[in-house]
């Protein structure tokens, strides 16, 4: 979770929407004669405010606003606590460390106090954005940092670093062996390294509904990157994105939703993980506050002491938004939404925003929320107290949507727990807010995660996550699908539906943003047809569900796998040919195609399975590839199939070793058939050509047979006669 990741925690007791502009080590007092009361802090230059940051824990933070000079104080005692404030008369005395900065540092807090003195808070950003560039236009980064002599430069570009409720100015510069980014205030560090050889994934970003972030990562996990920059010209943004992409290892299997629905489908994602996925791919990030991760509300019953999985009453109705889950309420909501003018909405409010996110979080993020919310917690009786009493409210509130977010599907019940003993107030009731009041089923925190997670891998939710999926990220998301579901929330928070770089007035432009990032965003639309069902096993018992007394099994993704169980090899192989038709289902996405001759049947859901009529059983399962499988065939030598794929590759399996040995790369789009005649290997694609290798495997070179200079016409059937067939 994001709280885990935090650097930069001193920078959040600057508003949310200024910038840190430079960093000076001082020496600071509250009376003018140098004197023992003078101790060692960093004076902190933010866009509207100074702040004395102490090296020691005993004293506090002191914040100084630059529009009207009253004074904060935060952490008193090293305590997080609400900020107490202090106006007046105050003289504040510090010295720097080095005396010949004093004239830069006096000229930066003159030109910071007149723009924060403007009337207009898009003349007062305005005025602190020409500062801010002016500063990164003057400045560099520093290639002394490089780690190498021999490193070549590619690009460097202004950017911010982004994190939660945090944006540092600063410099980006990528090399042929790193990524550096240089804070311009050299907080917290002078720079920061990313070597390329270990970035494991990167993705585009969307920032306040603008295509200006990139997010990257040197792990496998989903949830935290390494960094999260956000650029001011797209064209930067894309330019290091693929330059840093062909450093990638696995660049040519790229992750798609499509391919995660494959395998989510099939069994080889766990629902967790395949939401992680769906939010990764959405734009979905911890570092951004306004586009968390989010996650559904599963389970409606919170009152009873024992938790019956088999039952469906116990689950929320995923087919329908949270807003839509009480008809009294709705039905108030449509009558609003008949009379409004366009463009109408049903939610005044978002399933997901920052304050949402801080709400569920509070205990373990109490800073941010202070941030969020100006140095205060919300009312006592409005806090994060109680599961049943939050879904009630998500219920029958009046402008309360919000759903989930992950860390209420993980293993961490911290953020359930005040383990830092904060005082966040008493309630009405006399009682102060403590740890979070759990369902009478859960004996304690961690249990009700272990059963809230059981509950989301449940038997019921797999059977219907699509449905939520399809409100959430597909074809419900938008349009006239998103009307019938009663699934319309405010303009503001979707894609594309305002262009802030066209407002010309810079009062409406900063409100536009500020609204679009603190009321919340719309996921990144990812399917625009209905999402499939998941496959269940259907030799299990289905009234069965995973025992909530036991610990949740996950999955984990591999690229190549058997990917059945013992279990279910004697139950659904054992006896093939005395198999009754139950039931028919839909297992695979797409159709089938068998060779009877050499016992190999792929699907085109990118698995290649073997069945021996011999011996009657089901004997491997292989996966390649992300992307469908479209024909196969056996080699001469009986110890090799030959895989075509829509990803453009060509495989070669190895049956005496059970592995893949070789991959051939050679057409521009999908390879749809192949043939094996004369020791030559025939490919058609539906880039228009039939193409032929000239050696052996491992050593093969393309010469192209036969081309269509037609895009419209797509090559689909090829046999050893090496006829062709177009088809339009």
């Amino acid at each position: 979770p994001f709280f885990s990741r935090m650097a930069l925690k001193s920078l959040l007791y600057k508003n949310c929407t200024s910038h840190f502009i430079s960093c000076f080590m001082v020496f600071h007092g509250t009376t003018p004669q140098p004197c023992i009361l003078f101790i060692d802090r960093s004076l902190k230059v933010c866009s509207r405010s100074v702040i004395f940051d102490p090296d020691g824990l005993t004293e506090p933070i002191i914040k100084v606003c630059l529009n009207h000079f009253n004074v904060i104080y935060i952490k008193e005692s090293n305590v997080i606590a609400p900020y107490r404030n202090e106006r007046g008369i105050m003289e504040i005395t510090f010295q720097l460390d080095v005396w010949s900065k004093t004239e830069d540092v006096v000229q930066t807090l003159l030109q910071l106090h007149r723009a924060s003195c403007l009337e207009k808070l898009g003349d007062q950003t305005a005025m602190v954005a020409a500062n801010l560039q002016s500063r990164l236009a003057r400045t560099s980064f520093d290639k002394n940092c490089f780690q190498n002599l021999a490193e070549n430069p590619h690009m460097e570009c202004a950017v911010e670093m982004v994190m939660p409720l945090v944006s540092n100015p600063g410099h980006v510069c990528v090399t042929n062996e790193n990524l550096y980014f240089q804070p311009l205030n050299g907080y917290p560090e002078h720079v920061i390294q990313i070597k390329l050889h270990r970035v494991r994934r990167i993705y585009k970003r969307r920032h306040g509904l603008r295509p200006l972030g990139l997010e990257v990562f040197c792990t496998e996990n989903d949830f935290c990157s390494d960094i999260y920059l956000k650029f001011y010209n797209p064209a930067d943004r894309d330019d290091i994105y693929y330059y840093i992409a062909t450093f990638l290892e696995n660049h040519m299997t790229e992750h798609t939703a499509e391919s995660y629905m494959l395998q989510w489908q099939r069994g080889h994602l766990s629902n967790y993980q395949y939401l992680l996925h769906l939010n990764n791919l959405a734009d979905r990030s911890c570092n951004d506050l306004s586009q968390y991760p989010v996650f559904p509300w599963v389970i409606a019953d919170y009152s009873s002491t024992q938790l019956d999985m088999t039952n469906a009453a116990i689950f929320r109705d995923l087919s329908k938004p949270v807003g839509a889950l009480n008809k009294e309420r709705l039905d108030r909501l449509l009558a609003r939404y008949k009379g409004m003018p366009e463009p109408r909405f049903l939610y005044g409010s978002h399933y997901s925003s920052p304050g949402y996110v801080l709400f569920y979080l509070v205990r373990v993020a109490p800073e941010h929320m202070l941030c969020l919310q100006n140095g205060r917690y919300d009312n006592a009786d409005r806090m994060f107290n109680s599961i049943r009493e939050t879904w009630k409210n998500c219920l029958e509130g009046a402008t309360d949507f919000k759903e989930l977010i992950p860390e209420f599907y993980g293993s961490d019940c911290s953020f359930l727990e005040n383990r830092l003993s904060l005082d966040l107030g008493k309630k009405q009731n006399g009682h102060l807010v403590g740890d979070v009041i759990l369902p009478p089923w859960a004996s304690d925190a961690s249990d009700f995660l272990q059963k809230h997670k059981a509950a989301l891998e449940s038997q019921y939710v797999s059977e219907h996550l699509h449905e939520w999926i399809d409100l959430v990220f597909g074809y419900k998301q938008k349009g006239s699908e998103a009307v019938a579901a009663h699934n319309v929330f405010h303009p503001l928070t979707y894609e594309g539906s305002i262009d802030c770089d066209s407002i010309e007035d810079p009062d409406e432009r900063i409100a536009m943003l500020t609204q679009i990032l603190e009321f919340g965003q719309t996921p990144t639309q990812l399917f625009t047809s209905p999402h499939p069902q998941r496959i269940t096993p259907r030799f299990h018992n289905i009234t069965r569900s995973p025992s909530i007394n036991s610990p949740v099994t996950s999955q984990t993704e591999d690229s190549s796998f058997e990917d059945l169980t013992e279990e279910s090899r004697k139950l659904a192989w054992a006896n093939m040919s005395n198999l009754t038709l139950i039931s028919s289902h839909k297992i695979h996405k797409e159709k089938c195609t068998l060779d009877y001759s050499s016992l190999y049947f792929l699907i085109l859901d990118s698995t290649l399975k073997m069945y021996s009529k011999e011996l009657k059983e089901f004997q491997r399962s292989m996966s390649f590839s992300n992307m469908a499988l479209s024909s196969c065939l056996m080699l001469a030598d009986g110890k090799t199939v030959v895989c075509s794929s829509w990803d453009n590759n060509v495989y070669f399996y190895s049956i005496p070793f059970g592995r893949r040995h070789d991959t051939l790369m050679g057409h521009d789009d999908a390879v749809s058939e192949m043939c094996w005649s004369d020791d030559r290997l025939y490919t058609a694609s539906w880039d228009s050509t039939v193409k032929s290798t000239l050696t052996a495997p491992g050593k093969e070179k393309y010469q192209e047979l036969f081309s269509r200079n037609r895009p419209d016409v797509s090559l689909d059937m090829l046999s050893n006669e090496y006829s062709v067939s177009g088809k339009l």
